[in-house]
């Protein structure tokens, strides 16, 4: 007579999900800083660049909404790239308002970063393997779209109010 097996144990994650995921995180954005730092930007900056010459000339608002940033973020990552010449802030339709405007320096200034950013993404598909960053990305996607649903720390600032 066969002995059963023993039922298998539930599987339960160890450790802490948001000490690894800030792990990695730290590990990626090093990778990535360090190739950005070649050209002096910031991995920030770049996606700032990006951003604006994806969907500029824009109000600074609709910047901070698509790039999933606060008012006060934007702005003060904004002023490095002003103060550099790679964006301007011009009159909008309005005197009120204003729209972020990327420079023709900007605009080189993101072409010589998408150089470093691309060699940085290289490396990373390297290093873990094409498949696992595929597998990695679908993981994150499918996670952020469960996730959507849990109250987020803005839910708990309205019903504190």
């Amino acid at each position: 007579m066969q002995e059963d097996a023993p039922a298998p144990r539930s599987v339960m994650p160890q450790g802490c999900t948001n000490l690894k995921l800030r792990q990695l995180m730290r590990r990626v954005a090093s990778h990535y800083d360090a190739q950005m730092a070649l050209c002096g930007l910031k991995t920030t900056q770049y996606s700032l660049l990006s951003h604006v010459l994806k969907l500029g000339p824009l109000r600074p608002g609709e910047l901070a909404q698509a790039m999933k940033m606060d008012a006060s973020t934007l702005t003060r990552n904004l002023r490095p790239l002003i103060d550099a010449g790679w964006v301007e802030l011009r009159a909008g339709a309005d005197a009120r308002s204003r729209l972020v405007h990327i420079t023709d320096a900007g605009r080189s200034k993101r072409t010589e970063a998408q150089r470093h950013w691309k060699a940085a993404q290289l490396a990373l598909n390297d290093a873990l393997g094409a498949e696992r960053v595929v597998a990695l990305h679908a993981l994150i996607d499918a996670s952020l779209d469960l996730l959507a649903e849990l109250p987020s720390q803005d839910d708990h600032r309205e019903t504190a109010s």
